[in-house]
């Protein structure tokens, strides 16, 4: 089983920055992923990270966002910036584990314009 802990979500206006921390409880080989979700909406992809360092994002974040991780201390990591009004959501730290998948308890962001 995997614990997993997100930090950094806040109240941040428009053009700022926020960093996202996610703290697994055991050392992950898979890739690791935040996802968000606004009000209403489904959960979707936010960008994703190999163990070796591979990243992928989504259209709406490339560019502004960047994913890193710390195999070491088992550390995911999101940092947004320039960010807009719409990447107001809960943000959610997800692994798969032994063909279990896991996510955080989520950590609030909300973008004011």
């Amino acid at each position: 089983q995997v614990q997993l802990v997100e930090s950094g979500g806040g109240l941040v206006q428009a053009g700022g920055s926020l960093r996202l921390s996610c703290a697994a409880s055991r050392n992950i080989f898979n890739s690791m992923g935040w996802y968000s979700q606004a009000p209403g909406k489904q959960r979707e992809l936010v960008a994703v990270i190999t163990r070796g360092g591979t990243t992928n994002y989504a259209d709406s974040v490339k560019g502004r966002f960047t994913i890193s991780r710390d195999n070491a201390k088992n550390l995911v990591y999101l940092q947004m910036n320039s960010l807009k009004p719409e990447d107001t959501a809960v943000y959610y730290c997800n692994v798969v584990y032994l063909g279990n998948t896991y996510w955080g308890q989520g950590t609030q962001v909300t973008v004011s314009s």
